[in-house]
């Protein structure tokens, strides 16, 4: 089904309420180890809401992206959005990549996953859409061999300024070292609404940008004429799944003020 404007503008005005009016400067838990309570899965070609195939799940401590009821791989991206809105914040959690890539996903796929930030909501993605207009915090695992970044930048429907220029590239990549195997990895996200993001990965600063804006896609283009303004100051988190299984826990967040 696809929104019209009007629909997006309703949403968009339902939730655009920014949750900073929790305690700042105190690590709160936007997970409590047990259920996915106060999380949206939006998954492609089902309606926001609706849990495909059980692809997220909550056991002991951990969300899981878990692919054990799928055949194969049939672009079935996927999102778990956390229900309220943030513009000023640091993120913390930890992840890490297990078992093997689902068959038939894509070669760029493998041990590929993200934390999406200032995110569209998951009612105003297209049925069909792949990726939430949103920031991607790109998480990478690596291969065995060679060096593999994580932490990185992808942009799906945004651009950002880095060191003062205007950049269009889709995938950017961070300093990161690489991280091979199953071990856990602390990322942390230092978000300052519509003026500079920071990507650290196991407490090292490995990103930096300024200006996040909407464009370069029709649906950003949409969400940007229903704001009125092409700025991105705020929006939704969420996690990724895009084929292969990954973990993710100790999921926290400081309100910081403006």
């Amino acid at each position: 089904m696809k929104h019209t404007l009007i629909a997006t503008l309703l949403v968009l005005a339902c939730g655009s309420a920014i949750a900073e009016d929790m305690k700042t400067e105190k690590w709160i838990s936007l997970f409590n180890g047990r259920d996915l309570s106060g999380w949206t899965p939006k998954i492609r070609g089902a309606e926001a809401g609706v849990n495909h195939k059980d692809t997220f799940k909550a056991e002991n401590g951990v969300i899981k992206v878990d692919y054990s009821k799928y055949d194969g791989w049939k672009g079935e991206f996927g999102h778990l959005f956390y229900k309220d809105r943030f513009s000023h914040y640091r993120l913390r959690l930890q992840y890490r990549f297990t078992g093997e890539q689902l068959k038939g996903g894509p070669g760029w796929a493998y041990r590929n996953s993200g934390v999406m930030i200032h995110s569209e909501a998951p009612e105003t993605m297209e049925l069909n859409q792949d990726f939430p207009t949103s920031l991607e915090v790109q998480l990478l695992g690596g291969t065995g061999t060679g060096e593999r970044t994580t932490g990185n930048l992808c942009t799906p429907g945004t651009h950002v300024y880095i060191n003062d220029v205007h950049t269009t590239r889709h995938c950017i990549s961070s300093t990161s070292k690489t991280y091979h195997g199953d071990q856990w990895v602390t990322l942390e996200v230092e978000v300052r609404g519509g003026e500079v993001i920071r990507h650290f990965i196991n407490g090292e600063e490995v990103m930096t940008y300024q200006k996040p804006e909407l464009g370069g896609s029709p649906q950003a283009e949409k969400l940007a004429e229903v704001a009125g303004d092409k700025r991105l100051t705020g929006g939704y988190i969420c996690l990724q799944s895009e084929s292969h299984p990954v973990e993710f826990r100790k999921i926290e967040l400081m309100i910081l003020e403006p």
